[in-house]
């Protein structure tokens, strides 16, 4: 059995600066919260979101029992966040991917100011060994938000002009971000899928049905749920499949937005591994508060306003 989780932290940063918690008091509630989170859990590998200074995970990793394996992305966004991995099992990096996926053009991401071809945070895949001669090939992302900004740090549009033109530079970038993460999918699958184990983990901003998330997964017609989900098909080397359907319903949410349950955490698997699921879980049960476009006002909060989703595969 392997346990794979995906957990975005929210904003873990030391205490200070323009996004830690206000004191050292705050800080600490934060990191015992979700070590016993984390600990509850009991994941082999985690995919990490919204990691701030690396300090700040050396101190949620060294308040967990046993021995863990860390790597970042190189890569974090304006802000100082980026992807990671945790890990009980050793860890070799595969690949840290930055670019748009060639031949993708730059995309405008503000009223003013060059367009970029670059992903809003940087991607991570590395490679574990669960069981002697077995590996397992975990992708990490962090997808563009929907939660705006706007030009001066501001979280509210001047009008709904403005607030329109931010959504679809926000919708550009993330699907920019979605095809790449795909090519990157495509890297590690690489025409093999039937027999070679991989995940992709993250925050992707958005829920099952929605077009950046559908770009990820490959050919239509096999998604769980539907009559040809099992039935081998020559996509099977390629396609990646939604766990999301397998979550019990009544906790099929990672975050709620304005009081509204939202899935915007992933698990996407391998044809290797769809039949290998022993069970996946939105870990909701610590409560999760209700979220606005103004993610400063809880600069003080303990534990993560996401739920982690974790999956048990057998291997």
């Amino acid at each position: 059995m392997v346990v794979v989780g995906t957990w975005n932290l929210e904003n873990l940063f030391q205490p200070g600066g323009e996004y830690g918690p206000h004191d050292a008091v705050a800080y600490q509630k934060k990191i015992a919260a979700m070590a016993g989170t984390i600990s509850a859990m009991g994941p082999d590998v985690l995919g990490v979101q919204e990691v701030g200074q690396p300090e700040a995970l050396a101190d949620l990793v060294a308040a967990l029992d046993g021995e863990w394996h860390t790597e970042l992305s190189p890569h974090p966004d304006a802000r100082g966040i980026r992807v990671g991995v945790i890990s009980r099992l050793p860890l070799t990096v595969l690949e840290n991917v930055t670019a748009f996926a060639a031949p993708l053009a730059a995309v405008q991401n503000a009223d003013t100011g060059p367009a970029t071809t670059q992903t809003s945070r940087g991607m991570l895949a590395v490679r574990v060994e669960p069981a002697p001669g077995v590996t397992l090939d975990v992708a990490v992302c962090h997808l563009k938000s929907k939660l705006l900004s706007f030009p001066g740090g501001r979280f509210q549009a001047r009008d709904e002009g403005e607030r329109a033109r931010y959504g679809a530079y926000a919708l550009y970038r993330r699907a920019a971000e979605a095809t790449t993460l795909r090519g990157l999918a495509d890297r590690l699958v690489g025409g093999h899928g039937q027999d070679r184990p991989v995940v992709v983990l993250g925050d992707f901003n958005d829920e099952p049905q929605a077009a950046t998330t559908q770009i990820v997964l490959g050919p239509p017609g096999s998604e769980l749920g539907t009559a040809g989900a099992l039935r081998p098909d020559r996509g099977d080397a390629w396609r990646l499949w939604n766990l999301a359907t397998l979550i019990p319903e009544a906790e099929r949410y990672s975050r709620i937005h304005n009081g509204r349950g939202e899935l915007i955490d992933h698990v996407l698997a391998s044809r290797a591994l769809i039949e290998r699921v022993e069970e996946i879980r939105s870990v909701v049960g610590h409560g999760l508060p209700s979220v606005t476009e103004d993610p400063a006002v809880r600069r003080d909060a303990a534990d993560s306003d996401h739920a982690p989703i974790v999956a048990r595969f057998r291997l």
